[in-house]
């Protein structure tokens, strides 16, 4: 018994030290392609000219796709913010999915709707549309407002594809935030030469919880007063910059966030359009349209823009981050077994060798081997055999290097595209990457495992986002 006890616990120790050692390996390697391509990036882009794109023709045109599910207390501000971006050819769609609120009422009787005569070709199925509204007001002409049977987000995104006769559709969350230039800036990639066909576009995330908002646009930017958005937009800074910039650059990534992106319409057509049947929509669009490119012999690539471009407004409260995070698990699980034939799989590139493994062992695995550590380290210290020197070692190292790697993304930030202009916020983003691996991460651990309880015990629910919106008022969005 002895003997078994002894070479089950050389094979965790070595299996957990193993474990750890790939995960810092593949950060500081993330951390170096991040860096070289924040500075190619802001090289190449320096004596851009955007403006150049709004009046050229060759510019593509695009749908803005925005589904909405009980969002009246601030859907006017929203489409207000929308409308009045910097683009030359495109049309906002927003989609209302059966709200149970006044929204519908209020986008009509603000934007002058009335009822117009569409054929809807229902090219990816979705539920019913009941209307289509467009505006009796000239100033309004590139509004669009569908009103449907709900059918969830990814229902909603479909019906605006169905509807958009754009070559390129950009589809966001409504309740988000787009700097004015965000188009000009996504739409770039599509417009360079490239060996591989751009599909997909997508930029920076930051949180906007404690900044200045006024008529749907960001007035002044504040590090969030509440603590447990400020440790998102630690984790928002480091997951964008050091994280999807850096798979980009090796076009592995597979991720393009919900809260925007500008995807090839004739491509995610011919992929099939977003799965209703899942809560990870948006990760399991980018890999089925890049697995559709291999899979007809089509070079292609998904290319992050390193400019925060969204801002969108993060849980306050434990709760409301736990749904998030529960969904975003089980999103991921979902993603990876239905791709399961790409892992390891040199028919798709670094998709397929790098990509997926990576965020199999990295991202669903990672939660796991924390907790068996954990369970593992009790154990050792009930039994009474613990190797505390080893053990010190490696928490210290562990804790010593998730802080540096936090000021690294801050210190990317500031190099790159700074939005914080207070010195005494960002001492407050480094004071809070102390506490953080701590303090957050453990929450983040425990929100996984749950999600992976809930996935394979059959949860399917989307999960209630109750959020206080830009008007300071509490809503709720499905």
């Amino acid at each position: 018994m002895y003997e078994i006890i002894k070479i089950l616990n050389f094979i965790l120790l070595n299996g957990i030290f193993i474990f750890a050692i790939a995960i810092f390996a593949s950060y500081i390697i993330m951390s170096v392609l991040s860096g070289l391509e924040l500075i190619r990036y802001k090289k190449k882009n320096s004596f851009v000219d955007y403006s150049a794109i709004i009046s050229s023709p060759l510019a593509p045109s695009l749908t803005i796709l925005a589904p909405s599910y009980n969002e009246g207390n601030t859907i006017i501000e929203n489409i207000r913010s929308l409308l009045s971006l910097h683009y030359g050819d495109f049309e906002v769609v927003i989609i209302n999915d059966g709200s149970k609120d006044d929204t519908m009422e209020k986008i009509i009787r603000h934007y002058h709707l009335v009822k117009v005569d569409y054929f809807v070709n229902y090219t990816i199925p979705t539920k019913p549309v009941r209307s289509v509204y467009k505006s009796t007001n000239k100033a309004y002409n590139r509004l669009t407002v569908i009103d449907k049977e709900n059918g969830g987000k990814a229902d909603s995104l479909n019906a605006g594809i169905n509807i958009s006769n754009k070559n390129y559709v950009v589809c966001i969350d409504v309740d988000c935030i787009l700097e004015e230039d965000a188009l000009l800036k996504l739409v770039k990639p599509f417009l360079e030469k490239h060996k591989e066909r751009v599909i997909a576009t997508g930029g920076v995330i930051r949180a906007v919880n404690s900044c200045e908002v006024k008529d749907g646009k960001i007035v002044k930017v504040n590090l969030p007063s509440n603590l447990i958005a400020r440790f998102q937009a630690l984790e928002y800074n480091r997951t964008f910059l050091m994280g999807r910039v850096a798979w980009s650059r090796i076009n592995g990534l597979l991720l393009i966030s919900g809260a925007c992106g500008v995807f090839d319409r004739e491509i995610v057509i011919k992929a099939g359009g977003y799965d209703s049947k899942t809560v990870g929509e948006d990760m399991e669009l980018i890999v089925r349209m890049r697995r559709y490119m291999y899979e007809n012999d089509l070079k292609c690539r998904v290319v992050y823009i390193p400019d925060p471009l969204c801002w969108t407004e993060v849980p306050e409260t434990l709760k409301i981050l736990s749904r998030q995070r529960n969904r975003w698990t089980r999103g991921t699980i979902e993603t990876l077994l239905k791709h399961k034939s790409l892992f390891f799989n040199p028919k798709y590139g670094n998709l397929g060798m790098l990509g997926i493994p990576y965020w199999f062992f990295f991202e669903w695995m990672a939660p796991y081997v924390e907790a068996i550590g954990i369970v593992y380290v009790i154990l050792v210290i009930a039994i009474g055999t613990p190797n505390w020197p080893f053990f010190i070692i490696l928490m210290g190292f562990t804790y010593f290097f998730a802080i540096v790697f936090s000021a690294w993304s801050i210190f990317f930030e500031e190099f790159s595209f700074p939005r914080y202009r207070r010195n005494r916020d960002i001492v407050k983003l480094i004071l809070i990457s102390l506490i953080e691996p701590i303090v957050y991460h453990p929450f983040n651990v425990w929100f996984a495992l749950k999600g992976n309880y809930h996935y394979f015990t059959g949860v399917r629910s989307w999960g209630k986002m109750e959020r206080k919106g830009f008007a300071n008022k509490t809503k709720s969005a499905k």
